[in-house]
Formats: C-alpha cells, sequence, structure tokens
C-alpha cells in the first residue's frame, strides 16, 4: 500500500484532533448556560483544552524515542475518543475541565507524533505536505462552528462530542488498517537521546518559541473570545458573529495551502517574520474596524495571515532538525510555545471580567507584539537567527 493511502488516513485524523480543540470556541455559550460559568471560567475551560494540548507534547518526544511515530498516533487516536465520551457524560465543572483537558492531550499527543512522520513521509517536499495536513486539520476548524451549530438545532451539547467519539474510533480504525500495511519511513529510529537532542538543537528551538510563544498567547485568546468581543464591542448580532469566527478559521483553509508551497521555496525567517507583521496590523486593524463589511474583510485577512504561520514555522522546524533529533527537538519547541499560547484565553477572559475593555486588550497585546517583532528584526539583521534548511539534495520519496 503507498504512503499517500496512511497520508490521507492522517489527513482524516488531523481534521478530529484539531476539532477536539476548536470546538470549545463556538460551545463556550451553550456551556455557559449549562453550567452557570462565568467570563473567566469559560476561559479556563477554553485554556484547558489547550493546556491539555501543551502538557503531552515533551512527554510525547521522548516517548517516541521509544515508541515508533505510527504506534503513538494510532494511540491518540484512541484517547480522542475515550475524552470525547467522558464530556458526553460530563454533569460538573470539574468534569467539564477534566475532559477539555484530556481532549487537548489527545490533539496535542497527536500532532508531535504525526509531523514528524509526515514530513519524514516526503522528504523532498516538507512544506507542501505539512500544508495539505495542515489545510485537513484547518478544515475542522472552519466546520466547527456549523456542526456545533447544526447539532444544537436538533439536540444539546452533549451529542456533540457524542459524533466526535463515534467518527474518531472510525478514523483510528482505518490509520490502523492502511499504516500496517504500508512500508513507512524508518527516518525515526535514529532519534533516540531526547537530552541530546535539547542540547544540540536549542538554537532552533528557542527561535521557534520566540518567534510564535506570543503571537500564539494572543491568537489563542482572540479566537476563543471573539464571538463575545464582536457581539459586546462591535454590535454584530450572535448569528453573525459566529459566521464571522468561520470566516476565521475558513481563511485559513488556503493559507495552509498556499504558504506551504512558500515555506518550500522562499527563506525561512524572512517569510515568518513577514507574517508576524502581518498578523499584528491586521489584529489593530481590528480593533479600529466598524460596521459588519469592515469586519469580515480585517477578519478574513487576519484569519489567512495568522493561519500562514503554522506551516511557515513548523517547515521551518522539521525542514531544519535531522532524523536523529527531528522528533524530540519538535516536541520541546511545540511544548513550552502551547504553554504559553495556552494562557491566552484565561488572561483575556480575567482582563476582562476586571473592568477592561476587549479593544484596550488587544491593542495593548498589538503593542507588545510589535516591540518583539522588532527585535526579531533586529536580530536576523545581525545574522543571530538560526535560518535552517534541510539538504535540498535529499529526494521527494513515493
Amino acid at each position: 500500500m503507498s504512503r499517500g493511502r496512511v497520508f490521507a488516513s492522517m489527513c482524516s485524523l488531523v481534521f478530529l484532533v484539531n476539532l477536539a480543540r476548536v470546538v470549545f470556541a463556538p460551545l463556550l455559550e451553550p456551556l455557559s448556560g449549562a453550567f452557570a460559568l462565568d467570563e473567566s471560567t469559560a476561559g479556563l475551560i477554553a485554556t484547558l483544552a489547550w493546556l491539555g494540548s501543551a502538557t503531552p507534547r515533551i512527554p510525547t518526544g521522548y516517548l517516541l524515542t521509544r515508541v515508533e511515530r505510527h504506534r503513538v498516533v494510532l494511540g491518540t487516536g484512541a484517547v480522542l475518543t475515550g475524552a470525547a465520551l467522558f464530556m458526553y457524560a460530563a454533569n460538573s465543572v470539574p468534569m467539564l475541565a477534566v475532559g477539555a483537558f484530556l481532549m487537548g492531550v489527545a490533539s496535542g499527543a497527536y500532532f508531535i507524533a504525526a509531523n514528524p512522520l509526515v514530513s519524514e513521509l516526503y522528504p523532498g517536499r516538507v512544506g507542501r505536505t505539512l500544508g495539505i495536513h495542515g489545510m485537513a486539520s484547518q478544515v475542522a476548524a472552519v466546520v466547527a462552528p456549523l456542526f456545533v451549530g447544526a447539532v444544537l438545532l436538533t439536540a444539546s451539547w452533549r451529542e456533540v462530542f457524542a459524533v466526535v467519539a463515534a467518527v474518531a474510533a472510525l478514523a483510528t480504525a482505518g490509520f490502523y488498517w492502511t499504516a500496517r500495511r504500508t512500508d513507512l519511513p524508518d527516518a525515526g529510529s535514529a532519534d533516540r537521546n531526547f537530552l541530546a537532542a535539547a542540547r544540540k538543537q536549542w538554537p532552533i528551538i528557542v527561535t521557534g518559541v520566540a518567534l510564535f510563544g506570543a503571537s500564539g498567547f494572543v491568537w489563542n485568546g482572540f479566537f476563543n473570545f471573539y464571538v463575545k468581543y464582536v457581539t459586546a464591542t462591535k454590535g454584530v448580532t450572535p448569528g453573525t458573529a459566529n459566521t464571522l469566527l468561520t470566516v476565521v478559521f475558513g481563511a485559513g483553509v488556503p493559507a495552509f495551502w498556499a504558504t506551504g508551497r512558500l515555506a518550500d521555496r522562499l527563506p525561512h525567517i524572512p517569510l515568518i517574520l513577514a507574517i508576524l507583521g502581518g498578523f499584528v496590523a491586521s489584529l489593530l486593524a481590528l480593533t479600529a474596524a466598524q460596521g459588519v463589511l469592515a469586519i469580515a474583510a480585517v477578519t478574513a485577512v487576519l484569519g489567512y495571515v495568522v493561519h500562514s504561520l503554522f506551516p511557515a514555522l513548523d517547515t521551518y522546524l522539521l525542514d531544519s532538525l535531522p532524523d536523529q533529533n527531528r522528533a524530540s527537538a519538535y516536541s520541546l519547541y511545540s511544548g513550552l510555545v502551547m504553554i504559553v499560547q495556552a494562557m491566552g484565553s484565561v488572561v483575556i477572559g480575567a482582563l476582562v471580567d476586571r473592568g477592561f475593555a476587549y479593544d484596550a486588550v488587544f491593542r495593548t497585546f498589538g503593542a507588545g507584539l510589535i516591540a518583539i517583532l522588532a527585535v526579531l528584526v533586529a536580530l536576523y539583521a545581525l545574522d543571530w537567527l538560526p535560518e535552517g534548511g534541510r539538504d535540498p539534495t535529499v529526494s521527494s520519496g513515493d
């Protein structure tokens, strides 16, 4: 069986594990009503899903020095199925918090095992394949508000998780069937010393965290509170706000596809810095936008730009890290950056609860991102950031 079928089955799995994280954004309102959650607690539930995604990343990197990548991917599908069933049965805020965390755990472990595997399936087309894989993930973010809305028309929030559990079980079985019949790459067999990878690859790890840590923090809080933000501040109706949230994520679908291809052709660091600048500019523009059409236009640009960061950064890291360090070093980067990113929702929720306006919060964070970007540009100009890049003579694989 060709590697293409394994890749296709992974695209179905990544759709589901990303759905497990982003589904909480459109569910915050019904969950708030069902469990009487205030803004801070609602933000905490969303944060726990992302903290769950952050927590297993470094341990999974160590696990990958002992267990084959595809077996870890298979395990994450089983965890997702169980976590969704747990959420379906949740009857208290603590159970809701645990379930959100477990769903995040499945996604975090999946990305650490799957992204290196994807880059190794087609080593000469890392950006392209990561872009396609990321595009499948992004489709879940687009579908999430529509999926939740459709289920809530005839059922409760619980049925959202029942559907996720059923489809996750099927997708996991599909991946098992294709992987066991395919000759998978053995590049990960050289990655057997987790601490050595950290010591050797720390410049790229630290650079990755510097490039995305603060932006990821702002982005996480922004999209989880987007519906509340535009309804409370911009006078947008809840229905229109949910549609605009779909626009945020929908713009990311072509962003993954196009930027993945650009990342194979352009120098990594300048591309990432340009995208970061676009994210800050569009975030600040949204705080000034008035009227549904202007808000929709800026929202679409912001969604495209911020989602371009993911394939650009992953290509930079996975294209640069050698076989013997790839999964271990990538897990360190991803675990560190996700811990920072996950805190965005709870911090923004707490600031709003204390009386700060959404626009003021986002403008302040935008100013901070400008300062960080200026430092990164200066470091790049001084040639102090590792550019990376895999040996271009590596073949593209099957």
